[in-house]
């Protein structure tokens, strides 16, 4: 248990901090995952145009701190090679 101010303040910080990022990775792995759903139908233009929108919440992840740049451009480079792998 907390015993000062600032402690119990920065445990508030936390469990907000942990609801947002597991709200976020959530959303993430949905938008990747239908990435990968058309890969595995080999439908290339269904897979395209599911990139599109998960590369933007990658990248949206780095700007709110949620991924490291080089984490994310490993992610996306790697969903984009195997789109254009098709």
């Amino acid at each position: 248990m907390a015993n000062h101010k600032s402690a119990e303040k920065a445990i508030r910080q936390t469990e907000r901090r942990t609801e947002e990022n597991r709200s976020y990775r959530n959303r993430i792995r949905t938008f990747v995952r239908k990435v990968e759903l058309a890969l595995t139908a080999k439908n290339k233009e269904e897979a395209a145009a599911a990139f599109k929108p998960a590369e933007s919440h990658i990248m949206k992840g780095v700007a709110k701190g949620f991924h490291h740049k080089n984490t994310a451009a490993r992610k996306i480079s790697r969903l984009s090679k195997r789109i254009k792998a098709l």
